[in-house]
């Protein structure tokens, strides 16, 4: 009898350990980032927050796992610890998969290696773990098939699901303007035009008209971003400036050495090219050029793009004199 007793004050007394070192709250020093990885045993994964001083007991951290069956429902992923909490509540937390997240902005009218360059430059995955990535998930023709915008992530980043996220977005975009595969890829190549001649969501739609006009006349879109891109895709690299010669210098994508569309879309473009691309303003513009303001003067005819042009030469001139 006195046995029985003893045995049951012990585990009484264990018990009300126990459920004081689980409901109890701690906060460690200082914020802790703790990378768990997949399949992290629950004993390493205590061991470690104690040794980080998130927890005070490694061992009261197993024994409440194993009471409430959460050795193998863990999720792995960076965690930060920076406020006071219980064992019983960091156990929920990494149940739950509360782990960090990040954001990364992706710009519009970026060229695929630039935007793998500034994914590998943003985050800790090396560049050519991207390229990979985006290879393997297209291996033929790439360009264009990513969404830029601002993406959030979490760690352990995974590059193919990232490239694979970007590219599920533009599609179901797509899938809103057209139906076909082939015109879904003219929506894509003529955005990526439109990208590249503007900056401004008012000059989208009616960029996309001159396009669409100049299309329907027969006549070459004579874009100079096609030929800057043809450039780079024939030379590897372009100098940052445009020259006459570059012009006449015939490529794939050269829309004054060839009639029709570039062979592929040229950027990524953003969500706003896209829309105009499918629906380009009604107007009868076939020309335009910068008006000096950062935008641009747009005309129907010939005649009138030759005196905005004219216009946008003395200003040019006008600015150089006064430097």
């Amino acid at each position: 009898m006195f046995l029985m007793m003893t045995c049951l004050i012990a585990a009484l007394a264990a018990a009300g350990w126990l459920y004081s070192r689980v409901t109890s709250l701690h906060a460690p020093l200082a914020a802790v980032e703790m990378m768990i990885p997949p399949g992290a045993a629950s004993a390493r994964i205590a061991r470690q927050l104690e040794q980080q001083g998130v927890i005070t007991s490694s061992l009261a951290m197993r024994l409440w796992f194993r009471l409430q069956g959460a050795d193998h429902n863990l999720k792995s992923g960076l965690y930060r610890f920076d406020k006071a909490d219980s064992i019983n509540g960091i156990m929920q937390r990494l149940q739950r998969g509360d782990v960090m997240h990040f954001e990364l902005t992706v710009p519009e009218g970026l060229r695929n290696d630039e935007v793998l360059q500034l994914l590998a430059a943003e985050t800790d995955v090396p560049l050519q773990q991207w390229h990979n990535a985006l290879v393997s998930l297209l291996p033929g023709e790439a360009e264009g098939r990513l969404l830029p915008e601002t993406w959030e992530y979490t760690k352990p980043l995974d590059p193919v699901r990232f490239l694979r996220t970007m590219m599920q977005a533009q599609q179901k975009l797509l899938a809103t303007l057209a139906t076909d595969a082939a015109e879904q890829q003219r929506l894509r190549i003529i955005a990526s035009v439109i990208e590249k001649e503007t900056a401004l969501d008012r000059e989208r739609p009616l960029v996309s008209a001159a396009i669409h006009n100049r299309l329907k006349k027969g006549m070459p879109l004579q874009m100079d971003p096609t030929v800057i891109y043809g450039i780079y895709r024939t030379k590897g690299a372009f100098s940052g400036n445009i020259h006459r010669t570059d012009l006449t210098t015939d490529t794939p994508w050269n829309t004054y050495t060839r009639k029709g569309l570039p062979p592929t879309p040229i950027c990524n473009p953003g969500k706003a090219s896209l829309l105009a691309a499918a629906a380009p303003a009604a107007v009868d513009y076939l020309y335009f050029v910068a008006d000096g303001s950062g935008g641009h003067a747009f005309a129907a005819t010939l005649a009138e793009h030759e005196r905005n042009v004219r216009k946008w030469v003395k200003l040019e001139e006008k600015r150089s004199h006064e430097k």
